[in-house]
């Protein structure tokens, strides 16, 4: 089948062009007509022929983009269209997105490409909770037993593990630098620092620094781990996470400050490949930011079972290194009243306290920015505003440096939204529609807000909130594979239909939230998704039921029967039926 994508602005022609449109539709015969949708723009999808045409257009504005972008300048004076500083999945995005659209780009990195995510965090750690899960699986006895297999013994090369990490972030370090190069983003090296409206120098450490001018500035630096006062680290023995993706060792015990993404992450690989595991939280529970019932199942599934145990309520006040034949000593003071509680001795510790954005040096000084916390102060535009308030023209601030929501695909999607304001079109990304996911096993997944962020949002604007739940006990693909631990959690308005968020722990729950994520940003309402099909039997069916569980109330006094279509299908039916059942094929309905 072939179908039409209408870009932000062809969907503007499309809509001022409707009456047009829907003529020249009405006209053909049933045997032309071309549907890419069930939803309102059904009826403005073009025809074969104009798909054919949108993606030789396409092609040629591609190629012509990356050939241009190799010119003498942007056409306006600069020597570029955009200046990207800092080439992680933010800057990456952004870039791509920007020579798509034409602009002669350019991206400053200092390090290497592909930043945190890429060389630092999610994809050598996932490379690492690949093994974890592999070994989580073959040493549980009773799971493979019940699956009618036997396992005789199992056992890992920590090098071997430590390896297919590294090897993994090189590839995908290789991959991006290899599709900017493709499409002729100039890949500038040296650290990016702002010297004036629109100019940017960058050089590196010992050698002359250049300077050139750009219409538009984004500034993607990222962020490093946080390490609080008082923690010592030397690599080996206190270390963060950038140290533990290198998998230099297994301590036998290690104590892990933090309890949210990172640290359950690093606690799963740990305790697959036999460490003891002591969460230290200096909340009064453990997974603080995660909804409440996900949390508490989490504890049960993720945290009981397994060799960990747990303080919360305290803070690591000091944290001295393993050294002279001593253990790693933390002493845990209360997070309340300051006094001491105890002291651990661990063989090691990983600070997982969460990560602090890479803003230093920037020159925000130059143009009367200051930063918050670190964090560079932007609107919902991603445009960076300065001490006064007002927007800096022409700049503009994504991922971690900003702290909106401090994950790789935020960041990748806020530059695309950047770009697409710089090409002309207004663009304010959804940030509740992002979802996130901790890549543990089972897995976690999430998008909008939990129960008590939604329930306080109600009472400050006066609507109800209403919550469904299903187990992934009743779902037959779970249970094929055994692993019916595991719930999702929907909370909605029942009023209007809107999805507020949705919470899922639970088998390959990172990739199930997306159907969720999708209906938020869309804007698809309950009352549609109701009518949604799922596959059988799949994993899907667990969000299946959580749509068809939603409990909505009636409009107008009236209750809406459960098996009607929504009006943009009722419409697209309506059409095909006139033209089948009229003796004139090229009557208008």
């Amino acid at each position: 089948m072939h179908s039409v994508s209408i870009s932000a602005s062809a969907s503007a022609s499309a809509i001022a062009s409707g009456g047009a449109r829907s003529k020249a539709a009405a006209g053909r015969r049933p045997g032309e007509i071309r549907f890419c949708g069930l939803r309102g723009d059904a009826l403005a999808c073009g025809s074969l022929r104009a798909s054919h045409a949108a993606a030789a257009t396409r092609r040629a504005v591609l190629r012509a983009a990356a050939s241009a972008n190799g010119a003498a300048g942007s056409g306006d004076g600069f020597d570029y269209d955009l200046v990207i500083i800092g080439a992680g999945v933010g800057g990456h995005g952004a870039a791509l997105h920007a020579v798509e659209e034409g602009l002669k780009t350019a991206i400053i990195e200092g390090d290497v490409v592909g930043g945190t995510c890429v060389n630092r965090g999610c994809v050598p750690s996932k490379a690492l909770l690949a093994v974890s899960g592999r070994m989580r699986e073959l040493h549980d006895e009773h799971h493979m037993k019940s699956l009618g297999l036997q396992v005789s013994s199992t056992g890992y090369d920590r090098q071997a593990v430590a390896d297919h990490a590294n090897n993994l972030a090189s590839k995908i370090r290789s991959n991006l630098t290899n599709s900017m190069k493709a499409m002729g983003v100039d890949i500038l090296t040296g650290f990016g620092k702002i010297v004036g409206k629109q100019k940017v120098r960058y050089g590196k450490v010992g050698f002359p620094e250049k300077e050139i001018t750009a219409k538009n500035i984004i500034i993607a630096t990222g962020s490093v781990p946080f390490v609080p006062k008082g923690i010592e680290i030397d690599g080996k023995t206190v270390f963060t996470s950038d140290h533990a993706l290198k998998l230099e060792s297994v301590p036998d015990w290690i104590a892990i400050v933090g309890s949210g993404y990172i640290g359950l992450e690093f606690s799963d690989v740990y305790t697959a490949l036999g460490s003891e595991v002591t969460f230290v939280e200096a909340l009064d529970q453990l997974m603080p930011g995660f909804d409440p019932a996900i949390a508490k199942l989490a504890q049960r599934v993720l945290i009981n079972p397994r060799k960990i145990d747990y303080h919360t309520g305290v803070f690591a006040s000091k944290i001295t290194p393993a050294k002279d034949g001593k253990p790693v000593l933390i002493e845990l003071i209360d997070a309340k009243t300051k006094e001491h509680k105890e002291t651990l001795e661990v063989d090691a510790a990983l600070i997982a306290t969460g990560r602090a954005p890479f803003t230093n040096g920037l020159g925000l000084e130059n143009i009367n920015v200051v930063t918050q916390r670190g964090f560079i102060p932007v609107d919902e535009r991603m445009q960076v505003t300065d001490a006064d308030g007002n927007v800096v023209p022409n700049l503009f601030c994504i991922g971690d440096a900003n702290g909106k929501l401090m994950l790789a695909h935020a960041a990748s999607a806020q530059g695309i939204s950047v770009v697409e304001q710089i090409s002309g079109r207004d663009h304010i990304l959804n940030h509740l529609s992002i979802p996130a996911a901790c890549f543990t096993h089972p897995e976690i997944s999430m998008v909008g807000l939990t129960e008590p962020q939604a329930r306080e949002k109600a009472d400050n604007e006066g609507f109800e909130v209403s919550v469904v739940k299903t187990s992934f006990k009743a779902n037959t693909k779970a249970l094929a594979e055994n692993e019916g631990d595991g719930i999702a959690k929907m909370i909605y308005r029942p009023d209007t239909g809107e999805i507020l968020g949705v919470h899922i722990l639970g088998l390959h729950a990172a990739d199930l939230i997306h159907e969720a994520s999708n209906a938020i940003a869309l804007g698809t309402r309950l009352q549609e998704l109701k009518l949604a099909v799922h596959a059988h039997p799949t994993l899907s069916e667990v969000l299946d039921e959580l749509f068809k569980a939603a409990k909505l109330q009636p409009k107008d006094g009236q209750e809406r029967e459960p098996n009607h279509p929504p009006q943009p299908l009722l419409k697209v039916l309506s059409f095909i039926t006139s033209l089948l059942s009229s003796p004139q094929r090229d009557r208008q309905p």
